[in-house]
């Protein structure tokens, strides 16, 4: 009977050779999906020499062979962390990534930062829905408003929404440019990470390049076509003195800085993720 630590040794070797930057992290967590348990229990597993049935070898097998493709992980286990939230993703929607949760964590602070006692947050193009349900489970005394103009991605929002049945988030499908008019002047927050690479900038991970939607990557000749649709769309929702966070590329901080200033923003300031990379730019209606 083959056993954990057997099938964990035959997967990271196998996806190591496939070119996967943590092989023993996704090995570990595709044997977790089948067995049902969590990454240290497979650990241990490992250890004692735990045996596995051979239907479940043989799934973990497949598994691991699929990703081996370079099929994301997360479309294998039809979930993705974010935060303290679990979603579900797949093809059709852009996998949330993990830098994205310090942007949530800037509009989820800016949120906190109002003196209103019901602030509104609005998340432009929410693709899984990551950040509007951060925001609305972590602010709770928040009014947030999740847009997006995908069909497919907006079936996947709507399943994570309704999975995590927030009370004070509300879905909108919707151009970016012309939704919520019902709300100018009154929104406290926006943020957004939209499409923004440079439309002949390919990818170099074929987990983005072959599996994340075109609509959901690029912005256009300079990557900033859908970031000027946010920027005119959040004049028009903001308060005085609202806040705009909007996620962006290593070297386009200063680009969005120009491109926002243009249009009257103040304070604008380019904020670093954990690997010291610029992610995000914040500015001031």
């Amino acid at each position: 009977m083959p056993t954990v630590a057997a099938l964990r040794d035959d997967a990271v070797a196998l996806l190591g050779r496939a070119g996967i930057a943590d092989p023993s992290v996704d090995a570990e967590l595709l044997i977790g999906h089948v067995l049902d348990r969590r990454r240290g229990e497979v650990q241990a597993l490992a250890i004692t020499a735990a045996p596995v049935s051979e239907t479940d070898a043989a799934t973990i097998r497949s598994l691991v062979e699929r990703r081996a493709t370079r099929e994301p992980l997360q479309h294998i286990t039809g979930l993705a962390p974010f935060r303290s939230l679990e979603l579900a993703v797949g093809p059709g929607v852009f996998v949330p990534r993990p830098e994205t949760e310090g942007v949530a964590q800037i509009a989820i602070d800016a949120l906190y930062a109002t003196s209103s006692p019901e602030p509104i947050g609005v998340d432009l193009g929410t693709g899984s829905g990551a950040i509007a349900l951060a925001m609305a489970t972590e602010v709770p005394h928040a009014r947030v408003v999740a847009v997006e103009n995908s069909p497919e991605a907006f079936i996947w929002a709507r399943r994570n929404a309704d999975a995590i049945a927030a009370p004070n988030l509300r879905m909108v499908f919707d151009d970016l440019e012309n939704a919520l008019h019902d709300l100018d002047g009154t929104v406290s927050v926006v943020v957004s990470n939209p499409p923004y690479i440079p439309q002949d900038a390919v990818p170099r991970d074929p987990e983005v390049r072959l599996f994340d939607p075109a609509h959901a990557l690029y912005g256009g000749e300079d990557g900033f076509d859908v970031i000027r649709g946010v920027s005119r769309t959040a004049r028009r929702l903001l308060v005085a003195g609202g806040a705009l966070v909007i996620e962006h590329g290593e070297a386009q901080g200063a680009g969005i800085r120009a491109l926002l200033e243009a249009d009257g923003w103040s304070a604008t300031a380019t904020h670093r993720d954990l690997t010291l990379r610029d992610r995000t730019t914040t500015a001031l209606r």
